[in-house]
C-alpha cells in the first residue's frame, strides 16, 4: 500500500475531481485519509413527527402518503410530498427537482434529514436528504462534513475518503510505541482513521480523536525541544564579558525602562554570559518597549568585540530601528548602518566590505541580510523583529553567518504561554508584561454602518485638526485580486465622494516595496492625509501625527490582528481612536467587538481570540515553519497539550536523540513530518 500514489488514481476521483481534491490541499491517498471532518451530523436518532421543534434539524421515519405534486409558482416549480408518522404530518418540499417524481411510492417507508419549519401547526421540510427504509447512506448514522469542499458536494467527497480507506484496510502502520498507547489510554491509528471519519456513536469519534490529537501534538512538541536540546547541549556559544554592562546604555536613555523592560533585560543579560548560545523569544505588546531591549543587546555584544545584526520585516521598519539605534548609541561610539534591497551595487559593495572588515558594529536590514554575499568578520548577536514573517529556516540562516551567536527573536503578537510554548518549543521565552507609563489608552468604538456619516464627521474634524487617519479594507479571504480591488474601490470612494478636499492615498501588499516605502514615507512626513491599505500596515512604521483607524468590516478579522492594527495609532502625544465598523448581528461578533472595546491588552485580547476562533484561524496560516495542525485545536485541546509537554519533556529526558528500540518509531515520525521544514 502506497500513501504516496497520487489522489487522481483513487476510486470516485478522476482527471476532474483531482483539481478541486488538490485545491483543498489533498495530492495523495495520506493526504485523503488525513483531511479530517470539522463537525458531524447525528442522522442516527429519528424522531416522531409531533416532537419536532420549530428550526432544529432532525431526522424522521415516515410512510409517503401521496404521489409526488408539483406545484408552478413564479417560474419556479416546487415539488411537494405528504408523509406520516404514527403521531402527524408533514410536507416535504423541494424546488425544481422534477427528477424526484417516480423516487417515491405510496405507503413505502422513507428516512428524511433535514430542518423542521412548524408554522401554525403545519409542517414543513424543505430539501431534505432522504434514503429508502432499510437503506443508511445519507441517514441513519453519524454523518462527517467538512471544510472547505469548493464544488465538491459533500456526498461526493464522503464517497471518495471511503474509497481511500478501502485502500488502506486497516494496514496503516503504527506511528506511535506501545507503552505510549498504553500508558494514555490511546485506540490504535487503524481505529483511529476509520473512526474520526465514520464514527457509530459520538464516543467512538471522541476515542479516535484524542488519538490523533495526542499524536499530532506529541510530535510538535518532540520536534521542538529536540530542536532546543541541540541549543543547549551546544557549549560552543559565546560567554560575553561579566564587565561590560547594560546600564551604560539605560543610564544615557532619555526616559525610565520599566519594571518588565529591566526584568527582561536581566534574563537577557544571564544568558549571554553563559557559554551556551541563548535562543530567546522576547513578547511584547505592541508599544511595549522591545526595540530598547534589543538596542542594550546589541551594545553588550559590540563592547564585547562582537557584531550585532537587526532583521526587519520591511525596509521602512528597518529604516526606523536604524534612526532609533543611531539616536540613542551616537554617543557611545558604535556605528549603525543599513542594508536593504534596491541599493546600488557601488554603494552595496562599500558596505559589505566595511561589514567583513568589522569597521560596522550593528548591521540592521531587512531580508538581504540573509543573502549569501554578507559576510561578518565576527557575529555575536542575531536579533530578528517580528519573527512571525521569518520562520524557523531563516532564523537558522542567519545564524549560520557567526560561530553559533546568541538569538534573539522579538514578536509583537502577544501569545498565550501555554501556546508559546508550542509554537516556540524551541525558545526559552521572555515576556514585557507592561506598557510604558506615557502610553494613552486608545479609544475603540464598535459601530454598525448606520453610523458612517458620524464616522466621516469625526475625522474630517480630526484632519482639520492637523491629524491623519488610517483606513483598513476589510479582508477577502485570502484572494489578493479581490483585496487589491476592494482597496482601490474605497480608495475612489474616500478620494471622490467623501473626503475630495484631502490627500487620500491607497498602499497593498502587490506593491513594489519600494513603492510601499515611498508611501509610508510621505505619510509619515506629512504629505498624506488618509492612507486606505490593506492589512500590510500590520506591521509598520511610526507616524506619531495619526490617530485615528477605522476599520471596514472589522467582523472579518481576527481579535489579534485587529489589535496589531490599532496599534498602529496612539504613537504620538495625542488621544488615539480606532473605529471598529462591522455587519452581523450575530452573538460571536458582537462578543469580539465588546472585547475590543473593553481592553488594550494583548494577552487577554489573544485568549479571547483562541477562545472564540480556535487555534485554526488564530495564526492564519503557520508563519512559523511549523506544518499547520490538521486536527487539534489548542484551546479545546489544552489539557491533551498538557499531558503531552509531559510525555514528551520525561522522553527526551531519557532518550535525548530518541535512539532507543522503543523510541525508534518517534524517531521516524519526527523525520517525517518536520526535518525538511525545521532542518533539525
Amino acid at each position: 500500500m502506497d500513501l504516496d500514489k497520487d489522489v487522481k488514481y483513487v476510486k470516485g476521483v478522476g482527471p476532474n475531481r483531482v483539481q478541486l481534491l488538490n485545491k483543498l490541499g489533498i495530492f495523495t491517498l495520506k493526504d485523503l485519509i488525513t483531511y479530517y471532518p470539522r463537525t458531524y451530523e447525528d442522522r442516527s436518532k429519528p424522531k416522531n413527527i409531533a416532537e419536532c421543534i420549530n428550526g432544529e434539524e432532525v431526522l424522521i421515519e415516515v410512510i409517503a402518503c401521496g404521489r409526488l405534486s408539483d406545484v408552478h409558482l413564479n417560474g419556479k416549480t416546487m415539488q411537494k410530498l405528504l408523509v406520516r408518522d404514527e403521531t402527524g404530518s408533514a410536507t416535504i418540499i423541494w424546488f425544481n427537482q422534477s427528477y424526484l417524481k417516480n423516487k417515491f411510492e405510496i405507503g413505502h417507508k422513507y428516512k428524511f434529514y433535514g430542518k423542521i419549519n412548524n408554522q401554525f401547526g403545519k409542517i414543513t421540510m424543505i430539501s431534505p436528504v432522504f434514503d429508502e427504509n432499510g437503506k443508511n447512506f445519507n441517514t441513519g448514522k453519524i454523518i462527517p462534513i467538512y471544510p472547505l469542499t469548493y464544488q465538491l458536494s459533500q456526498n461526493v467527497l464522503r464517497k471518495i475518503i471511503e474509497a481511500g480507506l478501502k485502500e488502506v484496510d486497516g494496514n496503516l502502520e503504527e506511528t506511535l510505541p506501545e507503552y505510549i498507547i498504553k500508558e494514555n489510554n490511546l485506540s490504535n491509528i487503524n481505529q483511529a482513521t476509520k473512526l474520526i471519519h465514520f464514527p457509530n456513536e459520538f464516543e467512538d469519534f471522541k476515542i479516535a480523536r484524542k488519538r490523533l490529537v495526542f499524536e499530532e501534538l506529541l510530535s510538535t512538541q518532540l520536534a521542538l525541544l529536540a530542536l532546543k536540546n541541540s541549543y543547549q547541549n551546544d557549549e560552543n556559544g559565546i560567554a560575553f564579558s561579566k564587565e561590560v554592562k547594560m546600564s551604560d546604555v539605560i543610564n544615557q536613555l532619555p526616559f525610565k525602562l520599566t519594571k518588565a523592560q529591566l526584568k527582561v533585560l536581566e534574563e537577557i543579560d544571564t544568558n549571554m554570559e553563559a557559554p551556551t548560545a541563548m535562543n530567546r523569544l522576547l513578547q511584547g505588546d505592541v508599544g511595549s518597549g522591545k526595540t530598547v531591549v534589543a538596542m542594550c543587546a546589541a551594545y553588550k555584544a559590540v563592547k564585547c568585540g562582537y557584531q550585532a545584526t537587526i532583521m526587519a520585516p520591511t525596509a521602512i521598519l528597518a529604516t526606523q530601528h536604524l534612526e532609533n539605534f543611531q539616536r540613542m548609541l551616537k554617543n557611545l561610539n558604535i556605528n549603525c548602518e543599513l542594508l536593504i534591497s534596491g541599493f546600488s551595487k557601488k554603494k552595496k559593495e562599500a558596505l559589505l566590505e566595511r561589514l567583513a572588515n568589522g569597521e560596522i558594529d550593528i548591521l540592521i536590514g531587512t531580508h538581504a541580510i540573509i543573502e549569501e554575499n554578507v559576510q561578518f568578520k565576527n557575529l555575536g548577536l542575531v536579533v530578528t523583529d517580528e519573527q512571525h514573517r521569518f520562520g524557523v529556516k531563516q532564523r537558522t540562516k542567519i545564524s549560520q553567518k557567526g560561530e553559533n551567536p546568541d538569538v534573539l527573536v522579538m514578536t509583537a503578537t502577544p501569545i498565550p504561554r501555554t501556546l508559546a510554548i508550542i509554537l516556540y518549543g524551541d525558545l526559552d521565552i521572555s515576556i514585557i508584561d507592561e506598557l510604558p507609563p506615557n502610553r494613552k489608552k486608545i479609544e475603540t468604538f464598535a459601530v454598525g454602518k448606520s453610523m458612517t456619516e458620524r464616522v466621516n464627521n469625526f475625522i474630517e474634524k480630526q484632519i482639520k485638526e492637523g491629524r491623519q487617519a488610517y483606513i483598513v479594507c476589510p479582508l477577502v479571504e485570502e484572494n489578493e485580486e479581490l483585496d487589491l480591488k476592494s482597496v482601490e474601490k474605497l480608495y475612489e470612494m474616500y478620494q471622490k465622494e467623501i473626503f475630495p478636499q484631502y490627500r487620500v492615498e491607497y498602499i497593498h501588499g502587490k506593491m513594489k516595496p519600494k513603492e510601499k516605502d515611498e508611501i509610508m514615507e510621505r505619510f509619515k512626513n506629512g504629505n498624506i492625509d488618509i492612507l486606505i491599505s490593506t492589512t500590510v500596515i500590520e506591521v509598520g512604521v511610526d507616524v506619531p501625527n495619526s490617530n485615528i483607524m477605522v476599520i471596514e468590516n472589522a467582523e472579518r478579522f481576527g481579535l489579534a490582528q485587529l489589535h496589531q492594527l490599532r496599534g498602529r495609532v496612539g504613537r504620538g502625544d495625542y488621544q488615539s481612536y480606532c473605529i471598529l465598523k462591522y455587519e452581523g448581528k450575530g452573538e460571536n461578533v458582537r462578543e469580539r467587538m465588546k472585547v475590543m472595546c473593553n481592553t488594550n491588552d494583548g494577552f487577554v485580547i489573544s485568549e479571547k481570540d483562541l477562545e472564540l476562533r480556535g487555534s485554526g484561524d488564530f495564526f492564519g496560516t503557520m508563519q512559523h515553519g511549523l506544518p499547520e495542525f490538521k486536527i487539534a485545536n489548542l484551546f479545546e485541546d489544552m489539557p491533551i497539550l498538557k499531558i503531552v509537554q509531559n510525555v514528551a519533556g520525561r522522553i527526551l529526558q531519557d532518550d535525548p536523540k530518541l535512539e532507543k528500540q522503543e523510541n525508534k518509531l518517534l524517531g521516524k515520525l519526527i523525520q517525517d513530518k518536520f526535518m525538511k521544514r525545521l532542518e533539525i
